[in-house]
């Protein structure tokens, strides 16, 4: 019935939206008419939903509440509203996470130094020491992303801060508009991949129940293929202006003193609030907060260029970017429950299973699979839905779970740049007054830059764990570096098992057991296979390192173990 209804929704929609253009109607109604008739009913429901929504034309948070609450109500039989107060008990859950709070601390700081003059000064002193080189503007521009990244841990908000300076200075010294443009959309991209970032820390919340990840380690992770993205968009800009032999700036000691002087308390926020965090001074959540206060104090006191205007248009902007991302949360954990409800990991962990994937055609998977998310989601709404799904089965394959957050989000990052919702895109095209159209075609050249950088970030994991091994880090202490070696996940559950040194637990052991040692949390210990493993304390889940840790010594028993059979072998599991 439901069904039905929708259909005739959409058709009547159709011919509201086109009744003066025959040919887009016709086509219109022919996909809802084919998508009911030869689709299964959730298929139709979810289909017919979107189509509603792009002839009304609704934003994307629209689309997946209304999806969400259609599949509970039609597919699981939540129909009444007794029964879909579970979805604000979920939200209640997610509102006790403390680390939450540094969402709308960052959004606040990064728009107070929008408002104010720390991005124009940091700008300026980018300027004052690139500016010699072959496209050093362009080059500063790329630096003062970075930078800014460290600050604002938000991608649109770098792109408005660096850019608005940016691409008119560009287009001044002769660069071309699509150049300037696509250069500062896509290295205002760096904003969610250089600490601290946004979505790093709703990353962590999403997979703690599965892969718990401490936000800091995350945060290190994403320093160096931050770093390295950038140096080559950098790179980029010194071909370009070598070749187009745009004019530099001569070097000025003395012009370079005047802009560090200017722009020290700009220099200094990252140092702080970077520099806090790790060295363990403050958490995450605590960063935010100083970084707000930091940048009011000094927009207030030093520089002296906020007035009670800019305060009021600061409050009213970090207001509404809150309450959009706090609705696109909202409706993505109201869509999530209803994929865990209805078992659709599991049912992806057991699909994974039948194919045999090793761990180079995993990787390969995944990052086709979130290319094409990218394109259709914004990155809130696929951490909230995708990231819970392929954390366990990352961790299953024995990727570590912090590499596998940084593929994540590079993968994410590109999806900034790609219609049909690159968030990016449609902020450079009100930014910058230009079409849709134009700006897709000014991000294709860095849009490969970052497709290349997608590739080394996926195969080289030292470039996400390097650092944390460096700095001595828990969650990599006990862990050797994962290689994306030939190792195929073999699903035969009755075969006789090799034994010998080339033999990988199947995928469907590796989850059987981290469930048994999860349901197994009260009892004092267990014995397998001769090892004695100890059991987490009642209530407490298994940190990241403990669960790699334990899978590899589980590997190593199974090493040494004399040929067996299959029921051999799970006789002596828990």
């Amino acid at each position: 019935m439901m069904a039905a209804a929708l259909l005739i929704a959409d058709v009547a929609f159709a011919v509201l939206a086109y009744r003066k253009r025959k040919v887009g109607m016709a086509v219109w109604l022919a996909l809802c008419v084919a998508a009911f008739a030869f689709t299964s009913k959730v298929t139709f429901l979810v289909l017919g939903t979107i189509a509603a929504a792009l002839l009304l034309g609704q934003p994307l948070f629209v689309v997946m509440g209304a999806i969400g609450v259609l599949l509970l109500s039609q597919v699981s039989g939540l129909a009444t509203l007794d029964d879909l107060t579970v979805v604000p008990r979920k939200l209640l859950e997610l509102a006790s996470k403390e680390v939450l709070l540094a969402i709308p601390f960052f959004v606040v700081a990064g728009e107070l130094m929008t408002q104010g003059s720390l991005a124009r000064r940091l700008i300026e002193v980018m300027q004052a020491f690139f500016g010699f080189l072959p496209g050093g503007l362009a080059v500063a521009g790329v630096a003062g992303c970075v930078f800014f990244a460290a600050i604002s841990g938000s991608s649109p908000v770098t792109v408005v801060a660096i850019g608005s300076i940016m691409v008119p200075a560009l287009v001044k010294q002769r660069y071309p508009a699509d150049f300037s443009i696509g250069l500062m959309t896509t290295a205002g991209s760096l904003g969610i991949l250089i600490p601290p970032s946004i979505p790093m820390i709703v990353y962590a919340i999403m997979v703690s129940s599965t892969t718990p990840i401490d936000p800091r380690d995350l945060f290190i992770a994403g320093v160096v293929p931050g770093l390295f993205i950038g140096a080559l968009l950098a790179i980029f800009a010194l071909g370009f202006g070598t070749t187009r032999k745009i004019p530099r700036t001569p070097f000025s000691w003395p012009a370079a003193r005047l802009a560090l002087r200017r722009g020290v308390w700009s220099l200094l926020l990252p140092v702080i609030i970077l520099g806090g965090i790790y060295s363990g001074v403050f958490t995450a959540t605590e960063a935010a907060a100083v970084s707000v206060v930091y940048a009011l104090v000094i927009e207030l006191f030093v520089h002296q260029e906020l007035d009670s205007k800019k305060l009021v248009t600061v409050a009213t902007t970090s207001m509404t970017v809150m309450g959009a991302l706090l609705v696109i949360i909202a409706l993505a954990i109201t869509l999530n429950y209803f994929l865990v409800l209805e078992g659709v990991p599991d049912a992806m962990v057991e699909w994974l299973k039948e194919q045999h994937l090793g761990r180079p055609a995993f990787l390969v998977v995944v990052n086709l699979l979130l290319l094409v998310v990218g394109c259709f989601m914004d990155i809130m709404s696929a951490i909230m839905i995708i990231a819970p799904m392929l954390a366990p089965m990352a961790l299953a394959m024995e990727i570590h779970p912090i590499h596998m957050a940084i593929i994540f989000i590079v993968n994410l990052e590109i999806g900034y740049l790609t219609p049909p919702v690159g968030l990016n895109l449609f902020v450079s095209s009100t930014l910058f007054k230009k079409s849709l159209g134009f700006v897709i075609r000014s991000v294709v050249p860095t849009l490969g830059i970052m497709l290349v950088s997608l590739m080394i970030v996926t195969w080289a994991p030292s470039m996400s764990l390097g650092l944390l091994r460096l700095m001595g880090s828990e969650s990599v202490a006990d862990d050797e570096v994962v290689d994306a070696g030939p190792a195929v996940v073999d699903a035969g559950p009755s075969a006789a098992v090799d034994a010998g040194p080339a033999r990988a637990k199947t995928l469907a052991e590796l989850m059987a057991d981290m469930k048994a040692k999860a349901d197994g949390g009260a009892a004092a210990g267990k014995v397998d296979a001769g090892v004695e493993v100890e059991a987490p304390k009642p209530g407490k889940p298994k940190t990241m390192a403990e669960l790699m840790a334990e899978m590899k010594a589980r590997q190593t028993v199974d090493a040494g173990t004399p040929e067996t059979s299959a029921a051999g072998e799970d006789a002596g599991r828990p």
